[in-house]
């Protein structure tokens, strides 16, 4: 019996440096009482915690998280005395990585200098398994941006309608990823009102007795939001990696608002996205 109270004395001192060491390895953060802190995170934030009621955080934007120590709780007390005896560890969840922080009390001095912003770098995130292979927002702006001031192709797929000419300027790759840059040219006199652009794979030909089988795909992302255009319209979407039978195409069908209601149609056959370059 002494023998297994010793073991589990053991194991749990074992344990607890485990964890003591784990913690000195975290970046710390000396935090007053009366101080805010904002950290900087290069995606968008997913997810936080806190370890301690003694600190209070929110999220301003997608990619800031803002923490302040508790002064106005009841149980103020309580708190001030948990600040004082415990660090607390905040936990940064983004698209593709988490980092951890310690947050330590530091009583406020006149004239000291506090670190009210710190940025989230490459050496305190820790990749997530979870995500493998997953791009996030801002590094799939960066490819597509980088594909955009790449010059036009010809030949890829072209297509006029109600003198707007459209075209596909690159398909490139990156991981799981496939990149379609697209413009339209309108050389007619009046504005493109665009209603939507639409990707499809559907049925080569169009049998009038039959019903046509039409999956529609949504873009996991997309360079520029604005679509209304006078002269030139210029785009990068972004999917994840599809595959589809030879007997079927990936169609691009951009929509006028009614009343006009103008639309033309690219398409791509299988073989022309298995000959996409990569990024």
């Amino acid at each position: 019996m002494k023998f297994r109270i010793f073991s589990l004395l053991t194991l749990c001192m074992t344990v607890c440096s485990f964890l003591t060491a784990f913690g000195q390895r975290l970046p710390v953060i000396l935090l007053p009482e009366l101080a805010t802190l904002h950290f900087l995170s290069p995606e968008p934030i997913q997810y936080v915690d806190i370890s301690s009621k003694t600190i209070a955080g929110d999220l301003p934007l997608k990619n800031v998280l803002r923490i302040k120590r508790v002064t106005d709780s009841i149980s103020k007390g309580e708190l001030f005395a948990e600040a004082l005896s415990s660090d607390v560890v905040v936990t940064i969840t983004g698209e593709t990585f988490m980092a951890q922080y310690r947050i330590a009390y530091s009583p406020a001095q006149p004239g000291r200098e506090f670190v009210t912003q710190v940025e989230v770098l490459p050496q305190d995130m820790k990749p997530l398994q979870l995500n493998a292979g997953i791009l996030s927002q801002g590094q799939l702006e960066k490819l597509a941006t980088t594909l955009f001031f790449k010059k036009n192709e010809s030949g890829i797929a072209s297509a006029k309608a109600f003198d707007i000419y459209g075209n596909v300027n690159h398909l490139a790759t990156f991981g799981n990823y496939l990149f379609l840059d697209l413009s339209f040219t309108n050389r007619s006199n009046l504005n493109y009102d665009t209603d939507q652009v639409r990707f499809k794979i559907e049925d080569e030909k169009r049998n009038k007795a039959s019903t046509v089988q039409s999956i529609e795909l949504k873009p996991e992302f997309v360079l520029f939001n604005h679509v209304n255009f006078r002269r030139n319209y210029r785009n990068v979407f972004v999917f994840k990696r599809f595959s589809y039978p030879g007997h079927k195409v990936f169609r691009i069908e951009m929509n006028e608002k009614q009343i006009s209601g103008r639309v033309i149609g690219l398409k791509l056959k299988y073989k022309e996205l298995l000959e996409a370059d990569t990024l």
